[in-house]
């Protein structure tokens, strides 16, 4: 019996002996996993265990953690957690959960929608994924973005911004290509400094475009900080043209039309400009009709304006016949006279949507008064100092005004015009004035000035200043043997860096007022390819057109710069 006895004690201290090296065991590795600081011993509350083992739940949320910036710097504005310290982002591919988590002594118990214009997130950066939703828990301090569904994973970035201890400074984005031999399923493209762009791609997802070449689309209000449309470059789309040249026989004048003459290259179609700063949304024309319902848009200029005009209503059709749009020019006074070869200019009406489109021809955007209105051969009073009377009468009409001139400002315009110059309402007798290029800054001008003056009581209307499109005549002028032979796009360059208008005097113009620019001067001189050239149904032989733009063509991207700003 003793001997039994003896063998059952010793069972029970070999099995607690087991059993104590088990918890031991078990609490190291606890431990090695999961070290409490010494200095930061807290009491867990239930609903902190809870998050505890969320946070913890999986290793898959752990091992997604691709950015951590430098604690040092200042961390990109992410709407409501503003100049916070980003300590973590992560990615949880199951739910579409991207967490960010903020430090402890940052937490603000507040939340933001993206819809809201005062606290909403900077998403303007983020490509083909809607944020649906942005909370804050305070208890965690964790920021939450879900995203859709269907768009998961498809790609997150921010805007570039300027570093916080140099403002003046901007950032450069630098992205490093996906490594071929990369088996991750999401690409991170790494950026230098804290700041700059991330954006994950998804090689799995065709939707998502090389970097360079993707649209994005978001609200024009939401442009980043140093926008300007007129710096960027030149990209291969091959979703261009917009619209058919063959097929928008109703508002493409035949001249203009190159598809419909004997050029057979037409690679120049097959491009579009990007902005390196601002939001550029892809053109459709049933949804530029909706913004502009129940408006008129009014283009004022030359034949370049006219250009811009026939390219605008190619665009909004789609380049298809609309037996629906009326013509309700008379509505304007622009009807035919007897004996012209055509209108002054043309208005057309979208009746689905109430929308106007309307050109009128005014080379030098100044007031032309007949001195004998019983001459048909009369001189013309060129008032320097007053806008067309088109514009002073209709203005109220218009919702969106663009003006554009700079061609006829020369002496064998002017004398083949019968335009005497006039100004304070009697011939001008300033030499200084007298000179062409001076005449033409007073002129645009006071243009400016006087639209400036009447804004206040158009809080709705929108005025833009066009500035001038540049000519590719080479060896000469178009009367005097000059040609435009290029054929290769962007022989010249892609890209336009400067910051100032190749064209001055309308910069100039517009400087201090309300008035906007919209700049195609720099981006057009890079399109040397695309002018009608030689190829013109009505030149002489030997004679080429290197002022006016085939169509489809850059004037296209005009309108395209002209929409993003409206």
């Amino acid at each position: 019996m003793k001997g039994g006895s003896l063998i059952g004690l010793r069972s029970k201290h070999f099995l607690f002996t087991i059993f104590a090296l088990v918890c031991t065991t078990i609490f190291l590795w606890s431990w090695e996993r999961n070290p409490i600081p010494d200095n930061q011993f807290q009491i867990l509350t239930s609903e902190d265990s809870d998050e505890s083992g969320e946070r913890g739940s999986t290793t898959t949320e752990r091992n997604q953690v691709f950015s951590k910036p430098n604690e040092e710097e200042d961390s990109p504005d992410t709407g409501g957690v503003t100049q916070t310290k980003v300590d973590q982002l992560s990615l949880d591919d199951r739910n579409g959960e991207v967490l960010l988590k903020v430090p402890e002594n940052e937490r603000n118990p507040v939340s933001s929608k993206p819809n809201e214009e005062e606290d909403s997130p900077d998403v303007v950066g983020v490509t083909q994924a809607k944020v649906d939703q942005l909370s804050l828990d305070d208890r965690s301090g964790k920021v939450l973005l879900k995203a859709p569904e269907n768009e998961r994973n498809q790609g997150f970035s921010k805007p570039n911004e300027e570093d916080a201890t140099d403002a003046g400074r901007e950032t450069e984005k630098k992205l490093d290509p996906p490594s071929p031999d990369d088996s991750s399923r999401e690409v991170l493209l790494k950026t230098p400094n804290v700041g700059d762009t991330q954006v994950i791609h998804s090689r799995d997802d065709p939707s998502i475009a090389p970097v360079g070449s993707t649209t994005i689309t978001a609200p024009e209000d939401q442009q980043q900080e140093g926008c300007n449309f007129a710096q960027g470059r030149w990209v291969h789309d091959d979703r261009r043209p917009l619209y058919s040249g063959f097929g928008c026989r109703q508002w493409l004048s035949d001249m203009w039309a190159c598809r419909l003459s004997q050029r057979t290259d037409f690679a120049y179609e097959k491009f579009r400009w990007q902005p390196f700063k601002c939001t550029m949304p892809e053109f459709e024309g049933s949804s530029f009709l909706r913004r502009m319902r129940n408006k008129t848009i009014a283009l004022v200029g030359d034949s370049l304006g006219r250009q811009q005009f026939q390219s605008l209503m190619c665009m909004v059709t789609g380049g298809k016949e609309d037996l629906e749009v009326q013509d309700v020019g008379k509505e304007y006074g622009l009807v035919k006279a007897r004996g012209a070869i055509r209108p002054d200019g043309w208005v057309y009406r979208f009746p689905r949507t109430n929308t106007t489109i309307l050109y009128y021809w005014s080379a030098s955007l100044c007031e032309l008064e007949p001195l004998n209105i019983s001459n048909p051969k009369t001189d013309y009073a060129m008032h320097l100092d007053r806008p067309a009377t088109f514009i002073r009468k209709y203005l109220d009409r218009f919702d969106v005004l663009l003006l554009n001139t700079g061609h006829h400002w020369n002496r064998g315009k002017l004398v083949g015009n019968r335009w005497i110059m006039y100004v304070n309402g009697k011939p001008n007798e300033d030499r200084y004035i007298a000179q062409i290029g001076n005449a033409k800054n007073l002129t645009i001008h006071s243009v400016v000035r006087w639209l400036d003056s009447q804004l206040p009581q158009h809080p709705k209307l929108k005025v833009f200043l066009r500035t001038i499109a540049p000519r590719h005549f080479v060896n000469g002028d178009w009367n005097t043997g000059g040609s435009c032979d290029n054929t290769v796009p962007l022989a010249g360059g892609s890209e336009v860096v400067q910051e100032k208008s190749a064209d001055p005097i309308a910069e100039a113009a517009v400087k201090g007022t309300r008035v906007k620019l919209l700049d195609i001067t720099a981006i057009s001189q890079l399109r040397d390819e695309c002018h009608i050239s030689k190829y013109s149904a009505k030149a002489a032989d030997g004679v080429h057109d290197c002022l006016h733009w085939c169509l489809p063509g850059v004037p296209d991207t005009w309108n395209e710069l002209l929409a993003a700003q409206i």
